[in-house]
């Protein structure tokens, strides 16, 4: 078990340094994620508030699908301004390593991805535990529940993973992850 933990997380790291060079935002380099990864990365999203769904191939031979990512970065926009931004890609290789971890193609039904300083303003005000230095500001967060799969199961998943934050709100039905550094947390 060691042993499989330790190769794959030599090969998320292994060339996050390489994206550096290939003059991707670091951002993305600092999230451990490798071109290594092989094959194709499939996202099924569907915004609970525009009910606007996709499903797209956002990663394949080792590349980012430029388009494809765009739809992904339309869906997750701040649909109370109309405001999109480009997401953390590191956060949709993260999206699809759960999904592997709950055992194939699932539907992520999108709670909250990025917020405008605005919103994210506007939330806190109204007293909903919004952080203000929030990562949905920068795209680098997204809150979700996974369609036919517990909460309680993609909660452990995220957190086995070992990648960014993972905040777990029960009372409100859903899981934070985000690209920063590792740690979690219990929501309401």
């Amino acid at each position: 078990m060691l042993d499989r933990k330790l190769k794959r997380r030599s090969l998320l790291l292994g060339l996050g340094a390489g994206f550096i060079g290939l003059g991707i935002p670091k951002t993305y380099a600092s999230s451990s994620i490798s071109r290594d990864i092989p094959g194709s990365r499939i996202l099924s999203l569907n915004n609970l508030h525009t009910n606007e769904s996709c499903e797209v191939c956002f990663w394949k031979d080792g590349q980012f699908q430029d388009k494809e990512v765009k739809q992904l970065d339309t869906l997750l926009r701040d649909f109370r301004r109309n405001e999109s931004i480009e997401m953390d890609r590191a956060l949709y290789m993260q999206m699809a390593l759960l999904q592997d971890r709950l055992g194939g193609e699932v539907l992520f039904q999108i709670i909250s991805g990025y917020r405008s300083p605005a919103t994210n303003e506007m939330l806190r005000g109204n007293g909903s535990g919004v952080a203000k230095k929030s990562f949905h500001m920068t795209g680098q967060a997204i809150d979700i529940k996974v369609k036919g799969v517990s909460l309680a199961k993609v909660h452990k998943e995220a957190l086995a993973l070992g990648l960014g934050g993972v905040g777990y709100y029960p009372s409100s039905g859903f899981i934070h992850i985000d690209t920063g550094h590792v740690r979690s947390w219990r929501g309401s």
